[in-house]
Formats: C-alpha cells, structure tokens, sequence
C-alpha cells in the first residue's frame, strides 16, 4: 500500500537524520520516527479517505436519484394505472437496471485508490456486490462474495440469502449426532457478533426464515427469541407469537419492508388500482 510506503520512509528519514545526525540519541530518534509515520499516515488517509468518500456519496446520489424517479412513476400509476401489472414491472425493471449500470460504472473511479488504501479492494467489491444483488446478477455475485467485506447487516444478509439460494441448507452430523454448523450458520454467528443494541432485526430474521422454512421452527424460535433480548421490532415479536401458537406457515417478514424484499427470497404483493369510470 503507498500509503504505508510512504510513511515508512518519511519516519526511516526522521530517524536517520535524528540519529546519524547526532541530533537525538537513537531512543528518541525511534520514537519520534514512529510520530512521523502515524502523522504521515494519518494525512494520507485523511486525503485518500476524503475522495473516496465523496466518490461513494456520488453514487449513492445516483441511486436515490434514481429510487425517486421510481417512486413518482409509481405514485403515478395510482391516478392512471398502465395497462398491465407485467408491463409496469418491466418498465420500473428497466429503471433499475440502468441506474445500477451507471452506479457500476462509477465505481471505476476507486480504481485509482485502490493501492493506496488498505481494506478498499475489497470495500469496493462489497458496493458492486450489493448493485449486482439489486439488479440479480447472481454470476457477478457469487464470484464477488469472497472478495466482500461484508461487516453491515445488509452486506451480509445479502450473502447469506444467496448462499441459500445456492447451495440451500446444507445439514450434516457429527459421530454424536450433532448438527455441524454450515456455510449460513457461520456466516450468521460472524456478523451478529459484532452489532449493537438495537442492530441486526434483518439478519435475525432471515435465519430464522430460513430454519423455518427448512421445517426446524424449535430453531428459528429460538433465534428469534435472541434477537428480541438485543433489539424492539415489532416483526420480529410478531413472529415469535406465531411460532409460540405454533403456526410456523404464517412466519412472515414483510414487516421488514423493501430491505427483507431487497432480499429477492420473496416477491413483495403489488395491488394495482382499478380504473373506475365514472357514468356522465
């Protein structure tokens, strides 16, 4: 990373000109190169960091450009439905599609800070995985998944539900008949042990879909039952009584709104209203 090479030989010239000098003995010569590389460092990052976030917010404008655009052709589709619920899909799809392939597109701007930032490689991965995700690019996906830093609940919800897709849920046993924990079980442990309070009602809720939907509800019950020691969701509650009253086909994340359809495990109902003419 230059970054670091950069401040490796800002602080190795502090000490050689400290030191050799004669200036400071070798003691506060290594201390005062070790200020020089975390200042230098800290600069470069200062700057580096900078552009890549107003690189970052400039995409994110685009999309909620984009999502706006969506929302007024929706909203006007309420006072003059189209033709066909088939034709608005297709028409919104064409929408999306084109503004994450200009979102893709700008993401080639990080290039160029690519060696100068640890970690950025794969945060960059992480934002294309997430647009091919939106727009079900599923080869592009899973080719970007090992690359992902996937460490905030949508990133890794998003991986965990195309693992699903993939590969299902995959169960084997132990020699004592326990269940060996899979690809979902530890991707699910990793990434809930690092929120908050409050954090994560979308991938408790997605495991929990998952093992419900795998016909172990004792399971998701149980996870579900975690997830409202560490959070309030009124979803998540509501699942939890349904599983108490034993009624496991009526589990249900819409709740969760366009982050658990984001999700693409299940198609959100879409009412279109009717034309009513009214006589004259």
């Amino acid at each position: 990373m230059y970054a670091l090479l950069i401040s490796g030989f800002a602080a190795l010239a502090v000490f050689l000109g400290l030191f050799l000098g004669g200036i400071s003995a070798w003691g506060w010569a290594l201390l005062l190169a070790a200020l020089a590389f975390l200042a230098c460092n800290g600069l470069v990052g200062y700057v580096v960091g900078r552009r890549v976030k107003e690189i970052a917010a400039s995409i994110q404008g685009k999309m909620t450009d984009a999502q706006r655009r969506m929302q007024e052709k929706t909203m006007a589709w309420r006072h003059r439905p189209p033709g066909s619920l088939k034709q608005a899909q297709i028409e919104i799809g064409k929408l999306q599609h084109a503004a994450i392939a200009d979102a893709l597109a700008a993401t080639s701007q990080f290039e160029r800070y690519r060696r100068w930032t640890p970690l950025l490689s794969r945060q960059i991965a992480t934002m294309r995985m997430q647009l091919n995700y939106q727009d079900k690019n599923w080869k592009a996906v899973d080719e970007l998944i090992p690359k992902c830093l996937a460490i905030d609940p949508l990133s890794a919800a998003m991986v965990i539900a195309r693992t699903y897709m993939r590969d299902g849920y995959r169960r084997s046993a132990d020699k004592k008949g326990r269940h060996v924990p899979n690809d979902i079980d530890r991707a699910f442990r990793r990434s809930t042990a690092r929120l908050r309070y409050g954090q994560g009602a979308l991938l408790f809720g997605l495991y929990a879909w998952i093992l419900n939907r795998e016909g172990d509800a004792d399971a998701a019950f149980a996870v579900l039952l975690d997830a409202d020691r560490k959070m309030e969701n009124a979803t998540i509650k509501r699942n939890i009584d349904l599983l108490r009253n034993n009624k496991p086909k009526q589990f249900s994340l819409a709740g969760l709104g366009d982050e658990w359809y984001a999700l693409g495990l299940e198609e959100p109902r879409i009412r279109m209203p009717r034309n009513h003419e009214r006589p004259f």
